[in-house]
């Protein structure tokens, strides 16, 4: 076993030249997860992560690059322990045996497919109001306008896994400039805004409470989890035995661009916006951009916010796809069918376009409850279930005494308590 183990090294292994060089794929990568993680939920975190005051948004602010780091990591090193070509679902049948992987490969759908219901009603709302409010044109009944949007990502998913990829690493670069753009566009009318809170140091224990509730905003709002066991999965083909090495580079890139682009633009926003502004946005149901808009009655903000708010809602749409996809088929194919991929692949995307559309047209109001709900799914599969894996799983017992998996427990256990507290509230 052991020969055969060294023959799959020697067969995917590459030289340290060829990982010591950068390349573009692993760019392409980079810019996927980014793309994946910063989307609308972006558009919302300066009003949910500013209303806390200050002291716990800088606290927020140091813990941001390492939970997210530490945790994805463990995720895609969880991927990377499987067999060659496995992903995530695989994984867990190999480590846990058949009714856990059946078990978490249900879990895994349902955490991520209401994330994708999200996006299409969120695309078709978008899209909506632009044409109605900026282009002052009539917009296609609902159910038309949501059919053509959702059918016309669906026709870049078609082109397969590298397509979607690299329209979202393309996507990323608008969008990143856009994000710069709003920021340095409010640097002249910072007023101090959640300054203001800065000389009031909280009780230990109202900042404690402040910051149970605020983690999972900040944990979700960068979480690329649904893309990460594809991400794994090319890493091993890529790179074989020094898949994890090269994967941790890509992450730690990525994360250090969201956490920089990302919290400049929240600080920017909330040294704007007074906490009232913010309590008020928050009450109106607005993101950011939109609240901007007609604060400052700006023209420009009024047609550029959709315009962004698109672009995040689509490459974000794209990832959660991937990750949603994947978690069908694996529930298909451990129910005993087995049928060609070509044809399972039609069957995914046929199931996705309707019940997408479906839930898109009729516009429900008890999405937020569903997100709410996949909230401790994700945080346990993206946080727990890697940890647990590190301490029982022969194949990852290299990882084992390493300072971070406490911390990344800790965070996890923090994020479903809070998410559960907020719920039942």
């Amino acid at each position: 076993m052991n020969d055969q183990a060294n023959s799959v090294d020697e067969r995917y292994a590459t030289t340290p030249a060829t990982l010591s060089s950068w390349s573009r794929q692993d760019t392409t990568w980079m810019l996927g997860l980014f793309g994946t993680a910063i989307g609308a939920g972006t558009l919302f975190l300066p009003i949910n992560a500013g209303l806390g005051g200050f002291w716990p948004l800088v606290v927020l602010a140091l813990l941001a690059f390492p939970m997210t780091f530490f945790a994805h990591r463990g995720l895609t090193r969880f991927v990377l322990s499987g067999r060659e070509g496995s992903d995530i679902t695989d994984v867990v049948e190999e480590h846990f045996g058949i009714k856990a992987g059946a078990l978490i490969t249900l879990l895994y759908f349902f955490a991520i497919f209401p994330i994708l219901l999200i996006y299409s009603v969120a695309l078709t709302n978008t899209v909506g109001s632009f044409m109605e409010h900026q282009l002052h044109i009539l917009p296609p009944p609902r159910a038309i306008l949501s059919f053509v949007l959702i059918l016309g990502l669906l026709a870049v998913v078609r082109c397969g896994e590298q397509v979607i990829v690299k329209a979202m690493s393309l996507m990323v670069y608008p969008f990143i400039v856009a994000l710069l753009f709003l920021a340095v566009y409010l640097v002249p009318h910072w007023n101090g805004g959640i300054l203001s809170t800065a000389s009031v140091v909280p009780a230990p224990s109202a900042l404690l409470n402040t910051l149970w509730l605020a983690i999972p905003v900040m944990v979700f709002s960068f979480n690329h989890s649904p893309i990460i066991s594809a991400f794994a999965v090319d890493q091993k083909r890529q790179y074989g035995a020094h898949a994890d090495e090269r994967s941790s580079q890509i992450l730690s890139r990525a994360h250090l661009l969201m956490v920089v682009m990302v919290l400049f633009f929240v600080f920017s926003c909330v040294l704007t916006l007074s906490p009232a502004q913010l309590a008020e946005a928050k009450a109106q149901n607005l993101s950011i951009l939109s609240y901007l808009a007609n604060h400052f009655n700006n023209p420009t903000i009024a047609f550029a916010a959709p315009l962004i708010a698109f672009v995040a809602i689509a490459k974000s749409f794209l990832g959660h796809y991937i990750g949603a996809s994947e978690g069908l088929k694996g529930l298909v194919l451990k129910s005993g069918r087995r049928p060609a991929p070509k044809t399972l692949d039609r069957m995914t995307a046929a199931f996705m376009l309707v019940v997408c559309w479906i839930v898109a047209t009729l516009n429900p109001s008890i999405l937020g409850m569903i997100e709410t709900l996949g909230g401790p799914i994700i945080a346990s599969i993206l946080f727990l279930m890697p940890m647990y894996a590190i301490r029982k799983v022969p194949a990852m017992a290299k990882y084992r005494g390493q300072a971070s998996n406490v911390f990344v427990t800790a965070v996890g256990l923090v994020a479903i308590t809070a998410l559960i507290y907020s719920l039942l509230s």
